[in-house]
């Protein structure tokens, strides 16, 4: 494979494939029942270690 032929294909399905991850990503953290489990992991660094 040459340059030109990876950067066409980059141009191309690589845009798609991104813009698709991105759009997933998204969604995956508007679902229903993110918000409680992302409140958690909010207070994570704020918890006492010990026990």
């Amino acid at each position: 494979m040459d340059y030109n032929l990876m950067r066409e294909f980059a141009d191309s399905w690589g845009l798609v494939a991104m813009a698709l991850f991105f759009v997933g990503a998204i969604a995956f953290a508007l679902r229903p029942g993110s918000r409680k489990m992302a409140d958690e992991a909010a207070q994570i660094p704020l918890e006492d270690g010990r026990s």
